[in-house]
């Protein structure tokens, strides 16, 4: 004759199984947006910086840049030293006009990257507003398996 284990007690409700522990990240999510490049805090040396990057870093400076490199042209290729020339298209051409330049594609990137950002947060919040209903549909049928389980119990006890 072999013993038979005793059928083990059903939980009398779902908390018993699982506790759920809140996220303190989902609140920080609430109240707070992503921060843009232009609502970073700088100070008198930050902004007089931003202030000569605006003015440089447009394609108009580039052009202006140009041309002030094109006056000085004359006289480097007059020099008819290969040295002078090549310092001309490195030190003057180069450096005044691909400055602007590049300070106008990494502003492009930034307004792509703050752009990124803002979408990648409504995506989280997204995903957060579809967790919350999916956590009250949880909520949901805890609260029917809890009455199974107080059904369950009753009809055990009653047998």
């Amino acid at each position: 004759m072999t013993e038979s284990a005793a059928p083990a007690p059903h939980p009398s409700r779902v908390s018993d199984l699982f506790r759920r522990t809140p996220i303190q990240r989902l609140e920080e999510l609430r109240h707070r947006k992503p921060i843009q490049t232009d609502q970073m805090r700088v100070g008198l040396n930050g902004r007089i910086g931003l202030v000569i990057t605006s003015v440089v870093g447009t394609m108009w400076a580039a052009y202006i840049f140009t041309v002030l490199a094109l006056i000085s042209l004359p006289a480097a290729i007059g020099s008819h030293d290969v040295i002078i020339l090549i310092s001309w298209i490195a030190q003057t051409f180069l450096q005044l006009v691909l400055l602007p330049i590049i300070i106008v594609g990494q502003n492009i990137q930034g307004a792509a990257s703050d752009k990124r950002a803002a979408e990648t947060y409504k995506d989280a919040e997204s995903i957060l507003q579809e967790c919350l209903q999916l956590q009250a549909h949880l909520e949901a049928q805890d609260k029917i398996l809890d009455d199974v389980l107080s059904h369950l119990h009753q009809a055990e006890a009653a047998a």
